[in-house]
């Protein structure tokens, strides 16, 4: 497991903060809608994953309202899934997604985890999904623990050898489910989940990572300052050419 790098923060790697949560979702959404309608001016079919947690909401809500994007031509993935969760329980990942998100706009293709009694097996059919075409865009969070989507610090991996795997959830990642209201218990939250990995999502030709809320501004600056290592997942978003990380004054470690 590559657990640290050497490589240095990249000129691509961008930061754009705001004074509240809702300019940083207008910011955000506009810059992914621009950067679709410029590949779909290019491209036949657009291909994209998205995140599914309430950090992610008010960016998704206006990007579904975003003017001359031809949905049609749009593939949407999703980047994580719990295992043992029934898919239409409220806090499934792929339900939550396509509530918030994809049953608002006319896509052309959407695949969604899901893990069954076999999450090893799902898992390889979903790496094969995803190797079908480039990945052009990725919107993704950041966890409490650094996490981007479900590569816990205990579980991350910057050479992982996978595209999509089977995790054990941390004791981080499983109280952040519970603070952000999507469970009551911790006990409730499931420990296992089916992930893309670090390497697949670092493959996107786009990165766009929304991170709002005290509860990230701890991870923000450790994505922001720290050493680039697994102990941050996230902190590899700096190493990535065209990366932007969207703050609101209570995520800013600077503001």
């Amino acid at each position: 497991m590559v657990t640290s790098t050497e490589i240095a923060t990249r000129p691509g790697f961008t930061v754009r903060p705001f004074a509240t949560r809702e300019e940083m979702a207008i910011a955000a959404a506009g810059d992914i809608a621009a950067c679709l309608r410029e590949l779909l001016s290019t491209k036949r079919q657009v291909r994209m994953v998205f995140a599914s947690a309430p950090s992610q909401a008010e960016m998704l809500a206006e990007l579904s309202r975003q003017p001359g994007i031809d949905w049609s031509r749009v593939t949407a993935f999703h980047m994580d899934e719990y295992i043992g969760l029934r898919l239409d329980h409220p806090a499934a990942f792929g339900g939550w997604l396509s509530r918030h998100f994809l049953e608002r706009v006319p896509l052309g293709a959407r695949h969604l985890m899901e893990p069954g009694n076999d999450p090893e097996a799902s898992s390889q059919r979903y790496a094969r999904l995803l190797a079908e075409a480039p990945i052009d865009i990725v919107c993704l969070g950041i966890g409490v623990n650094g996490h981007i989507a479900f590569n816990d610090p205990p579980v991350a991996d910057f050479a992982d050898p996978l595209d999509v795997k089977v995790v054990t959830l941390d004791e981080t990642c499983r109280r952040q489910q519970v603070d952000e209201g999507c469970f009551a218990r911790i006990d409730l939250v499931p420990r296992r989940a089916m992930t893309m990995t670090i390497p697949r999502l670092l493959a996107a030709g786009r990165l766009f990572a929304v991170v709002p809320g005290a509860l990230k501004r701890d991870a923000a600056r450790r994505t922001l300052e720290g050493p680039i290592e697994t102990a941050c997942p996230a902190s590899i978003l700096r190493t990535h050419e065209n990366c932007t990380l969207y703050l609101d004054k209570d995520s800013d470690p600077n503001g």
